[in-house]
């Protein structure tokens, strides 16, 4: 490298000699990091280093330092947000384990109910033969083994939970000891830029090269939140053989039809009606007030139905229920309906729940989703029915009024969408508790 000399060396502030020559040190040489007299500068060990001027190279690394010290703030502020945020995921992921734990539960003593209930179906359909202990006592053998075997799989599930709870907290803690030693460093170093930023030129120069790899090294280090296992991926495996029997056979009823949906003559199909959009609201909007509901109504029992969603890319199911007016678009009222919602938005798959809005994480689409509702006991459960597993639960519901299958499209803003959504059939119709 040229050396290079500027007009600094006419004039310096700092007082500063050199220990070989007894002169005063007006350059800088900064492949060494070390000032040198006129004589240094002519000697054959920095004949091929760059120099400048002492208060020339100090402006040099003040510039640096300073744009650090900028880059060290904006980072600094990052950090924080990083541990604040996995401060408060620890909070939360202690919460939703504890909300899927009884999620866990309602659904073990839901399916309990129904496999009781199931066994005293088999059993009154086997009175002739009751007086046949041999055969009773083989089906009550029956009913304790498949009890004993569906409190084994829910426990495994428990434990399973409990498992993917603490190694989410465990890599939280260690998230959060990261970010919390990264905002320690980048304070301590910002306080040491901003010292060195207001140093004189001899002192800022001061082991300046090392000052500013350390500096780097530390703006290097890339924070990122731990990635933890979505609790919702516990999926509960398995439908109930009680479905079928509990399935009904709904139609959708015209007089609640919002006007942009088309429905099909067995009233089973709803799509959006080619041409008819709702220009009110926000266009970015996910606008689901194209609602319909079903015809039929439950006042007591236990009921299921299933919705094919394939052709959809945003739509909702679910329960509507209170005694208000719901005739065309006037159902809309959020806290009067339990919904699953589904959206697809370019290749981005989402689900939500509600109340309260919670976003699911599932795999893949959902094709089919299973519907089951239990009045008594105020549980409403939405299932994957492809994939057999539970995909959210609600319990402890507090109805009032009859309840009923709500189901809804996206309203579309300006395109031409071909969403339906289909209620799907299965065998007879057991339709015994259903209110008229």
């Amino acid at each position: 490298m040229s050396k290079r000399l500027s007009p600094e060396l006419q004039h310096i502030t700092e007082d500063a000699y050199c220990e070989t020559h007894l002169e005063p040190t007006r350059l800088f040489c900064d492949a060494d990091q070390i000032t040198l007299c006129s004589k240094c500068f002519q000697s054959q060990e920095h004949k091929h280093h760059m120099v400048c001027g002492i208060q020339e190279a100090a402006e040099n690394y003040r510039k640096l330092f300073q744009e650090i010290l900028n880059t060290s703030r904006e980072k600094l502020e990052a950090a924080k947000s990083v541990l604040t945020d996995e401060q408060e995921r620890m909070a939360m992921i202690q919460e939703e384990e504890q909300n899927f734990k009884k999620m866990i539960e309602s659904e073990y003593r839901m399916r309990l109910r129904l496999l009781n209930e199931e066994c005293e179906q088999n059993l009154q359909r086997q009175q002739e033969c009751i007086s046949d202990l041999n055969l009773r006592e083989t089906l009550l053998n029956q009913v304790i083994k498949l009890a004993t075997e569906l409190e084994e799989m829910f426990q495994e599930m428990l434990q399973r939970l409990g498992r993917v709870g603490r190694e989410n907290m465990e890599k939280l803690k260690e998230s959060e000891a990261r970010a919390s030693e990264q905002v320690h460093s980048l304070r301590k170093l910002i306080v040491e830029l901003e010292k060195k930023c207001g140093e004189g030129a001899l002192a800022l120069l001061k082991n300046a090269k090392y000052s500013l790899e350390r500096s780097k090294s530390l703006l290097l280090e890339h924070l990122e939140p731990a990635r933890i296992t979505d609790l919702s991926l516990c999926h509960i495996r398995g439908l109930s053989s009680m479905f079928r029997v509990l399935q009904r056979h709904l139609t959708l009823d015209p007089e609640t039809a919002h006007p942009c949906l088309a429905l099909s003559e067995d009233l089973r199909t709803m799509r959006l009606r080619h041409g008819q959009q709702d220009g009110a609201g926000n266009p970015e909007r996910l606008d689901f007030s194209a609602m319909v509901l079903a015809a039929e109504s439950f006042t007591s029992g236990r009921h299921y139905w299933e919705v094919d969603v394939g052709k959809a890319t945003r739509w909702q199911v679910g329960v509507y229920h209170g005694s208000a007016d719901v005739k065309g678009s006037t159902a809309r009222a959020s806290g009067e309906k339990v919904l699953l919602t589904g959206s697809v938005m370019g290749t981005e798959w989402t689900l939500w729940v509600f109340p309260p809005l919670k976003r699911l994480f599932l795999e893949k689409k959902l094709d089919t989703v299973g519907v089951f509702l239990d009045c008594e006991h105020g549980q409403i459960s939405f299932y994957n029915v492809t994939e057999t597993s539970l995909i959210y639960n609600f319990s402890h519901c507090a109805f009032q009024g009859a309840l009923r299958p709500v189901f809804s499209l996206c309203i579309p803003n300006g395109d031409t969408s071909p969403d339906s959504l289909t209620i799907l059939q299965h065998g007879p119709s057991c339709d015994a508790t259903v209110s008229p």
